[in-house]
Parts: structure tokens; sequence; C-alpha cells
């Protein structure tokens, strides 16, 4: 059941179970925050986008526009540990304090998918205290992609801690 947050409804999905109009306003989207917003030319649908356990997050408002969204990879797919990406708000939305329900959406996403599990992302570096809020520290030196500073950053898992054996 979807859940509503910051005036959205929260949907996550495998790429199986998007209806294709769902698929075209999501690629359309990134396409329009990263290729032409950010002036980055690289092909967005990499492929990731298919695998069996991908889930696309996204978040709609009251009369069904797409608001926001990202993509949540399993474990080996990105990063050894499990990683979302592609997070982007419609430019319509921005300013309304989508981010964090949308963040706060996805760990609970993951936490129920990958119980305890560690998140490793590659984030623009410009985030990096936004991403601290959530527990993410840095896990790389900053880098060049596509033209803009990032950093990964890793979140350990929440789970319980193992008993060590006496």
């Amino acid at each position: 059941m979807p859940a509503m947050t910051a005036n959205l409804t929260w949907q996550s999905k495998p790429y199986a179970e998007l209806s294709l109009d769902e698929l075209y306003e999501l690629l359309r989207l990134r396409a329009e925050v990263f290729v032409i917003e950010q002036n980055c030319v690289y092909l967005n649908p990499d492929g990731k986008d298919r695998h069996p356990q991908a889930l696309h997050l996204f978040g709609r408002d009251a009369d069904g526009t797409l608001a926001a969204y990202l993509r949540i990879l399993p474990p080996g797919l990105s990063f050894p540990q499990v990683s979302f990406g592609r997070v982007l708000t419609a430019a319509s939305h921005r300013g309304r304090g989508v981010g964090g329900p949308m963040l706060e959406a996805a760990l609970r996403e993951i936490e129920r998918v990958w119980p305890g599990a560690d998140i490793q992302i590659g984030a623009q570096a410009h985030l990096l205290g936004y991403y601290g809020r959530y527990g993410f520290e840095p896990s790389s030196q900053p880098y060049d992609e596509d033209g803009i500073p990032h950093v990964d950053l890793l979140r350990r898992g929440r789970g319980v801690a193992p008993v060590q054996p006496e």
C-alpha cells in the first residue's frame, strides 16, 4: 500500500511491475533533471533499472504528477552493499520538503527488503552534510563524475549486532 508523506504518495516497484506509462514518466523526468538541467550527456538507462531486484521509488502529488524519484539497487550491482541513486525532485516540486520524506521512504524500503544492510551511495559532494544527517559517512575521496564532484558515502546497517561466541 502506498504511503503518504510530504503531501506525496510514495510507491516502490520492481521494473517488471512498472506500467509503460510509469516507465516513460520516470525515464523522462530523469532525462529532464540529469541530462538537460545538469547538462550531463550520458546513457541514463544503464541496464541496472531492469535488474530483478532493482526497485523504483517514486512520489506522486494529489493530482498524480510524478514529483520525485530514486532507484534502489541490490548488493553487488553498483557497490558491494545495497545502494540507491538517480535521486531527484521535479523542478515543480523543489523547495517543498520532498527530499527528506523520499530518503526516509527509501531507507524504510531498504530495511524491509534487506534488513540490517549497509548502504553505499555515490553522491554529489555538496550533499555530504545532507546525507550525513541520515547516518552516511564519506568512504572515498572526492572524484569527478560527469563534470560534477562526487563522493562515496556509507551508512552502516542498523541491524542487531551479532553475538560474539565466548
